[in-house]
């Protein structure tokens, strides 16, 4: 069980790229999609780097979000300019 963490941890800073945004994605994505792979059938490595690229997608989705808002832009009901 250690070593899978530890495997998760390491591939989690491996995948990390300079932003802030996208680390905290993909630290936070990597440990959630590593303990749902390694329950589902011991797949521990894969869910950690599915998880870390689909945290970074969100976090940047975020990001751009933030940053729409804080300019004034307009938006509709669903956040799309």
């Amino acid at each position: 069980m250690k070593t899978a963490f530890a495997a998760i941890a390491v591939a989690a800073l491996a995948l990390v790229s300079t932003s802030a945004a996208d680390a905290k994605g993909c630290i936070k994505g990597a440990i959630v999609g590593g303990v749902a792979g390694h329950v589902a059938g011991h797949h521990g490595m894969l869910g950690a780097a599915a998880g870390c690229l689909y945290g970074r997608h969100r976090a940047a989705e975020q990001e751009k979000q933030r940053q729409m808002q804080t300019h004034g832009q307009p938006h509709d009901a669903q956040g799309k300019m």
